[in-house]
């Protein structure tokens, strides 16, 4: 009997881009972080202060993030800009607009070092505790790779690649849950569902990603991937299987 090889949920170009962005993470920052990194999930055990929505709850849950990442707060000002924002563009280098859309978040740094860097998020984001995660996690990735001089901010997947990096120190729960959410709305007496999407990599490249995660640290079945949304599991599920599928024909003798 031909066992048949399982099928990857992205494209060859997609898989071999997340491959070379967790090598360029491994030279950047040490193939120990993705080792030794702490699973975050949307637990009390992770997140165990009060949410209320408020600026002072946001900023507690900012200061437990830093944590995790090992980022030093101290450096860094949190700040939240309203919908209606529209010169921040001007102002601020590091604009992330969702390709174009309204931006959840934002990172600054300024060019005179004796000035702190800037964290900052869209208020009408501190609804939802998610999202106040993933896109805390991601500006922070810039405060890693852009902050520390790891990644050159023209480079042409700077934004992708944090996100990537979200992964790659444990916080790949929040970013990809969020890449595509349906959320119910009721307003004026109707109601409906809209779809949600932040961040700039979609649910398929994400599922192979924490598989990758997985794989690199030897985690079958991990027990946080129940935690990902139904079609993020499908993903996970489907990339593990390949994975460990090709290593088996790796280490198979030749002849």
């Amino acid at each position: 009997m031909f066992a048949f090889r399982p099928t990857l949920p992205v494209s060859g170009e997609d898989r071999q881009w997340v491959e070379s962005g967790f090598d360029r993470l491994g030279r950047a920052l040490g193939h120990q972080r993705l080792l030794q990194a702490r699973v975050i999930l949307p637990d009390a055990e992770h997140f165990p202060d009060p949410y209320d929505k408020s600026e002072a709850a946001a900023e507690k849950m900012f200061r437990r993030i830093c944590d995790y990442m090992q980022v030093d707060h101290g450096q860094i000002d949190l700040e939240f800009f309203p919908d209606e924002t529209s010169e921040l563009r001007k102002l601020m280098p590091y604009w992330s607009d969702g390709n174009g859309k309204s931006c959840a978040g934002l990172y600054f740094h300024p060019d005179d070092e004796s000035r702190r860097m800037v964290v900052a998020m869209r208020a009408s984001n501190m609804e939802d505790p998610l999202t106040v995660v993933a896109t805390l996690a991601h500006e922070l990735g810039h405060v890693i790779l852009l902050g520390g001089g790891r990644i050159d901010h023209n480079a042409k997947d700077m934004e992708p690649l944090t996100d990537l990096l979200t992964v790659y120190l444990g916080f790949g729960i929040f970013t990809a849950n969020c890449s595509g959410r349906f959320r119910q709305w009721h307003k004026d007496g109707k109601q409906g569902w809209s779809m949600q999407r932040l961040g700039y990599l979609p649910e398929e490249v994400y599922g192979y990603a924490l598989a990758r995660f997985a794989h690199a640290r030897q985690e079958r079945n991990p027990k946080w991937t129940r935690h990902l949304s139904t079609n993020l599991r499908s993903y996970f599920k489907k990339s593990a299987a390949w994975l460990e599928h090709d290593e088996r024909i790796r280490k198979q003798p030749i002849g």
